[in-house]
């Protein structure tokens, strides 16, 4: 199973941070790079699939601060992971 979620993208940031808004269930994610030469959206999957422990990929936005990440998760295993890391806000 997999799940689709909307992203929004901080960048430039001192620091990678994930957070995720339940209520309007959005991740909104702080970032060292920039968004140029793909470095940014590297950046963003690479740190989520060292959280999630599973393959990340950006279906949509690659080229903007709003995204849709798939989490090869069920929904479920998704929101759990951010419960037990104290991420939803």
């Amino acid at each position: 199973m997999e799940t689709i979620l909307n992203a929004k993208i901080s960048t430039g940031k001192n620091k990678f941070e994930l957070s995720f808004d339940n209520e309007k269930e959005i991740f909104l994610i702080k970032i060292t790079q920039q968004p140029q030469k793909n470095k940014a959206n590297k950046e963003i999957i690479k740190e989520l699939k060292k959280f999630f422990k599973t393959d990340i990929q950006i279906v949509f936005g690659l080229t903007s601060k709003e995204k849709k990440i798939k989490i090869y998760l069920p929904k479920e295993e998704v929101l759990e992971r951010l419960t037990t890391h104290k991420l939803i806000l």
